[in-house]
């Protein structure tokens, strides 16, 4: 049954927040538990060398002219179409007991969006996969509506985070901390960059930030994709990493087994 147009619903239809999505993916089963719908926000603040979403780092929609010939990356929702979206696959995420991923690009550069998206949200579970680099403000405002997160922790030196992602770690450290006083569930995602984040000294250094979290479920190695670069020439971009690829990354499971905690490699 369509719902009636009154004023109040135009009104409500003019004050509703509208961002910018580079993809939506529809039965995911790798984006967190079960049978999940995962969405691709446009923009990120980070410039990681190894980024294999580099569509996703600008907030504007651009074009992407490849083999295949050209595609738009970047779709304008307002925060009820995109729910709307979102709710009409409710039934089917929560037969597979999943729901929904946002990720990106960094979902936080659009915290305010997301939030109103989640509040519109058919009671599915909703899964945060973030950097962790924002103001704390919008961290807590979406981290608190989300029933688990996915926290990416690559390097613990600010030095070399600044380096290889262009930005200060603090914020995402400040972060951390504060999801864990928030009391939600997460998960810590390493992605194992040759020589950078893979690591002795860095693991051990993740493994000590958080050892003893109360939230902490476990932690995710991910080992590098070598076809993390393939994108950038559709995108305009130079592909530029700070490492180097032919290398094989270190999977070492030992630092974090060693202070209790459970991991794996995805």
């Amino acid at each position: 049954m369509v719902a009636p147009i009154t004023i109040q619903s135009v009104l409500l239809s003019f004050q509703m927040l509208t961002g910018v999505v580079f993809d939506i993916r529809e039965f995911a089963v790798h984006d967190g538990p079960g049978l999940r719908v995962t969405v691709f926000l446009k923009g990120c603040p980070l410039r990681c060398s190894w980024c294999h979403n580099p569509e996703g780092q600008s907030p504007e929609p651009q074009v992407l002219r490849g083999s295949a010939g050209a595609r738009l990356a970047g779709v304008s929702f307002t925060s009820q179409e995109l729910a709307d979206r979102l709710n009409s696959l409710a039934a089917l995420l929560r037969v597979g007991e999943g729901g929904v991923t946002f990720s990106g690009g960094e979902p936080l550069a659009q915290a305010d969006f997301v939030a109103e998206v989640i509040d519109q949200l058919d009671h599915l579970h909703v899964l945060l996969d973030t950097s962790g680099y924002a103001d704390e403000s919008s961290f807590r405002k979406v981290a608190a509506k989300s029933q688990l997160v996915y926290f990416d922790l690559k390097l613990i030196d600010s030095v070399a985070h600044e380096a290889h992602t262009g930005v200060d770690n603090q914020p995402i450290l400040r972060n951390l901390r504060v999801l864990n006083e928030l009391g939600v569930p997460f998960v810590i995602r390493v992605p194992l960059i040759p020589g950078v984040t893979d690591t002795e000294a860095n693991l051990s250094a993740i493994a000590r930030t958080v050892a003893g979290m109360p939230g902490l479920q476990r932690i995710d190695l991910l080992p590098y994709n070598q076809a993390a670069g393939a994108k950038y020439a559709a995108c305009g971009m130079v592909f530029q990493p700070t490492f180097d690829e032919s290398d094989k990354s270190n999977i070492n499971l030992s630092c974090f087994k060693s202070v209790g905690l459970k991991v794996r490699v995805v």
